[in-house]
């Protein structure tokens, strides 16, 4: 494991990126480390994983050296309920690192995907540990994942980098162009008002916005309607069938119609 360091981020806050030839999931690692009281600006950068994960449980597996495997701990002063600012945060810096780095310009797609004329590009997943030690007061823990497929795509639905681009792109300068763009969206998180600026990046970002859609929820039936707007907490409002808007915290969505090039 090797560590390298970027510049001051205006928190004290320096990157730290630790390299892991294989490991189980990058989450489950720095959550671990977040744990024993690591500091803000860790990241987990993994050749390969042996279980990966996505949300709800679901498993992210590609090729060693195929895709950017890493997670970012970031503790950032905020209530539980705006803590999507933060999942918002790293989707647009990796959206830009993907123009930067490849040319290819990603869509986002709520809550937490990157697309490519709707098959997915990258995913990410963001858990926190509020009881995790090291950080100030008031922070909270979050570890914020992201796999991008950057060589490798061939998972229905899925797509890849290489596929849309003549470039020569590897997942350590992805990564790099990714925390360079995150660096200057990461004091803005300990505020209100630069969260909700967050989500209002997001939302005119989102390709989501606007879609016919259709909503899987736990504990309650699909949600089908139009995709309106994001409110100032980053949940997805939903006019549905009888013209009533629904708000959604928590979902996976089905683009209904698809995107024709």
């Amino acid at each position: 494991m090797t560590g390298s360091a970027s510049a001051d981020l205006g928190q004290g806050i320096r990157w730290q990126v630790c390299r892991l030839p294989t490991v189980a999931s990058t989450n489950e690692w720095l959550l671990d480390e977040a744990s024993k009281g690591a500091a803000a600006g860790t990241v987990a950068l993994a050749a390969h994983q042996s279980a990966g994960r996505g949300r709800r449980g679901r498993r992210w597996d590609s090729p060693p050296g195929a895709s950017l495997l890493a997670s970012v701990l970031l503790r950032p002063i905020a209530p539980p309920d705006e803590l999507f600012a933060v999942t918002a945060a790293v989707g647009l810096a990796a959206a830009d690192a993907c123009a930067l780095v490849a040319g290819v310009a990603p869509g986002i797609k709520w809550p937490n995907d990157l697309v490519v004329w709707d098959r997915k590009l990258a995913g990410i997943l963001a858990e926190s540990d509020a009881a995790a030690p090291g950080g100030r007061e008031g922070s909270v823990a979050v570890v914020v994942g992201i796999g991008c497929n950057v060589h490798w795509g061939d998972a229905p639905g899925a797509t890849c980098l290489a596929m849309h681009t003549d470039r020569q792109v590897s997942p350590d300068a992805l990564l790099d162009a990714l925390l360079d763009r995150l660096a200057p969206r990461v004091p803005g998180l300990d505020a209100g008002e630069g969260r909700r600026a967050t989500v209002a990046e997001l939302r005119q970002r989102c390709v989501t916005l606007g879609r016919a859609v259709r909503v899987e929820r736990d504990g309650a039936s699909p949600l089908e309607g139009t995709a309106r707007t994001l409110d100032d907490e980053g949940h997805l409002l939903v006019e549905d069938v009888r013209g009533d808007v629904v708000s959604v915290a928590v979902g996976d969505v089905v683009h209904l119609r698809p995107l024709t090039a």
